[in-house]
């Protein structure tokens, strides 16, 4: 049976006997003085409870009782779990014999993966000011790596080869440390992690008797104070706006390679809440599965108004692989002992890079690996940085079809027609004899009209209008099929090409094709179909793993997945200008809105308007939901239909200009 941990109160005398005597009568006031204090001391003695540690009370989780310097301890791990322990007095003896050890107590105990503990360090004792420490565990992980310094660690000196007192006081979110008979505290914990809880008491020590533990008692009480902890200023341009992915098991060494977009996709993605100081401490949202290292990737968005160079200065535990923009900028190991026998991995703001921000949105992104001792990382700038504005109630969905297309992944309206054309690119052509993709028609109210109207497509993706023909592209052609018919009418084999994408079309006819070749080169180019003719229009090292193509204004868009960066190149004289920064992702889409702003798209299930001058706004996202890849906008109905690869589905929204 629990045993509720309750208040200790003294009794009070009966006032309706003292109200009964006259005024005048003092004879008895000597007495009653005398045990109204007998009452108050007896009062806190009842808050105060020995348990012998060879009481079945205890639940030993590892070691066993022995006999250390003249008495009998318990060398090892246990818990007294009959006890909802909030506020009071925890003392216990204590013995070492100086080895390295982390003999401590374990208080506010909800189970073996959350608690608070407090512990020592006698081989760093007279030499480190951390010989004292107090952690939270969150979900098994001890992060005493991210807790270090004013109301974490302190410094000490404990004797060796015999009996000291270690007490802690608790209240509230504080604490404070005791060591011997000393009355003031070797160290004040300014706030609890776990905040106001409760739960069992424990003790926590090897179980090879470098240190033992005897006469434990605790004491029920809310009769101590506190001072007002320091008030913790979050330092200046620090990182709060952080979202966590789910786990997964870290490969040995440092990780070159930007995730894939299918991970990016579906990663999980969850809002986190830094500690004032900027420090997230993954733990408390991820619960490791084993011993093996695992990671989690944590990303920022953060908003530029300007090109323009900031110094990042960051801290973690225990590895971090750090990404900016799609691109590697840093690795680094901070674990337990890696760089000596006394390096202990504690997080700060202790490295730094300098990164070039685009104009626009972008992205720094962290594999951070967790081994031991704490899992976490914090990120400041030596400059202001502004978050992305969202506008999401800018649009609202108006229909969804059900999911009956095969990996949609490119819609297009045919305004004389009145008609859409969905690709269906399907993923599993490769392991399929025949292609297996196809085209589909659909009204611009949702419903579905012929679902392969145009069948046995290998995987196609971009598609295009001019003079009655809907051109797009296979995986080795581009592909011209009748408006009226459905009926292909050519394939023109492309020359060298890698994976042919998207396209555009300009007034006279022209066919620009993106062709996505693998992130890791910067050799993506730019195919022109003119006269029945191909060329490699643009290999320029700034087309870097392009995908999305829209010619406006004389100019051909051109997505560049690869940094990141929107580039606008003129069709007579090549001329290139950065456009925008969308940050890394997959940037699928572009249309025009009636406002003429652009809309583009990230695949991963962003869509953002973009002003001609750089505003960037946010006004979809459904990413883990819905892909937002190449989509249609109906300037008439101010309708934006997103074809959602993943789902199957092709969504219509609604959007406010």
């Amino acid at each position: 049976m629990r045993r509720r941990a309750r208040r200790s109160r003294p009794r009070r005398p009966n006032t309706s006997v003292l109200s009964n005597r006259t005024s005048t009568d003092f004879r008895f006031l000597p007495a009653l003085i005398i045990l109204l204090g007998l009452l108050l001391v007896a009062g806190k003695a009842w808050g105060q409870e020995t348990v012998p540690l060879s009481s079945d009370r205890w639940n030993v989780l590892a070691g066993a009782l022995t006999e250390r310097y003249g008495r009998e301890c318990l060398a090892g791990a246990a818990v007294l779990g009959d006890v909802e322990f909030e506020n009071g007095i925890i003392e216990v003896d204590l013995a070492i014999d100086g080895s390295r050890s982390y003999p401590g107590i374990v208080f506010r105990f909800q189970s073996e993966e959350n608690y608070e503990r407090v512990y020592i360090r006698p081989h760093r004792a007279g030499l480190y000011p951390d010989a004292v420490q107090y952690t939270p565990v969150f979900n098994r992980v001890a992060g005493w790596q991210l807790y270090n310094g004013d109301g974490y660690t302190a410094g000490a000196e404990f004797p060796e080869g015999e009996w000291f007192t270690l007490k802690l006081e608790v209240m509230g979110t504080q604490a404070r440390v005791f060591v011997g008979g000393a009355t003031e505290p070797a160290l004040e914990i300014h706030e609890l992690k776990h905040g106001v809880s409760e739960g069992g008491l424990g003790l926590l020590s090897p179980t090879d008797q470098t240190a033992c533990f005897s006469n434990f008692r605790y004491t029920v009480t809310e009769d101590l104070t506190f001072d007002p902890p320091p008030e913790v200023e979050t330092p200046a341009n620090t990182i709060m706006d952080w979202e966590i992915s789910r786990m997964f098991p870290a490969p040995p060494g440092p990780r070159d390679v930007y995730p894939r977009f299918y991970t990016i996709y579906f990663a999980g993605w969850e809002q986190v809440t830094p500690e004032p100081s900027g420090l997230v401490d993954i733990a408390r949202y991820r619960q490791r599965s084993g011993q093996s290292p695992e990671l989690v990737l944590a990303r920022a968005i953060v908003r530029a108004d300007q090109r323009q160079e900031i110094t990042l200065s960051f801290g973690y535990s225990d590895e971090i692989d750090l990404f900016f923009n799609g691109n590697k900028v840093f690795y680094g190991n901070s674990s337990y002992q890696y760089r000596d026998r006394s390096f202990l991995g504690i997080v700060g703001p202790f490295d730094h890079v300098r990164l070039k921000l685009e104009k626009g949105l972008n992205e720094i992104l962290l594999m951070v690996t967790e081994n031991f001792g704490g899992w976490g990382f914090m990120a400041r700038s030596d400059r202001e940085l502004h978050l992305p504005i969202k506008e999401h109630h800018r649009v609202e969905q108006v229909w969804a079809t059900d999911s009956v297309f095969l990996t949609p992944e490119t819609v297009i309206y045919d305004g004389e027609r009145d008609v859409l054309y969905v690709s269906n690119f399907d993923v599993q052509f490769g392991q399929k004899s025949e292609p297996s993709g196809y085209i589909s028609r659909l009204s611009p109210e949702g419903e579905v009209l012929e679902l392969e109207w145009v069948p046995a497509l290998n995987a196609p993706t971009g598609m295009g209008i001019y003079d009655g023909k809907l051109y797009t592209t296979e995986r080795r052609t581009l592909t011209e099929i009748d408006l009226e018919s459905g009926a292909v009418l050519n394939r023109y084999e492309i020359p060298d090409v890698d994976f042919p994408n998207d396209l555009a079309i300009d007034s006279d006819g022209t066919i620009y094709i993106s062709d996505t070749r693998p992130s890791s080169r910067r050799d993506s180019r730019i195919y022109r179909f003119r006269d029945n003719e191909f060329e490699v229009w643009l290999d320029d090292y700034d087309v870097y793993w392009s995908n999305g193509l829209y010619i406006h204004d004389g100019e051909l868009l051109i997505g560049n997945s690869g940094d990141g960066v929107v580039r606008a190149v003129d069709l007579e004289t090549k001329r290139m200008r950065d456009v925008i920064s969308l940050g890394a992702g997959v940037i699928d889409g572009f249309r025009i809105a009636n406002s003429g702003d652009y809309l583009m798209s990230h695949w991963e299930g962003q869509v953002y308007v973009v002003s001609p001058e750089g505003g960037i706004v946010e006004i979809l996202d459904t990413i883990g939901k819905d892909n937002s890849a190449d989509f249609e906008y109906i300037k008439q109905r101010n309708l934006l239909i997103l074809p959602t690869f993943v789902s199957n589905r092709v969504v219509a929204y609604r959007v406010t200009e």
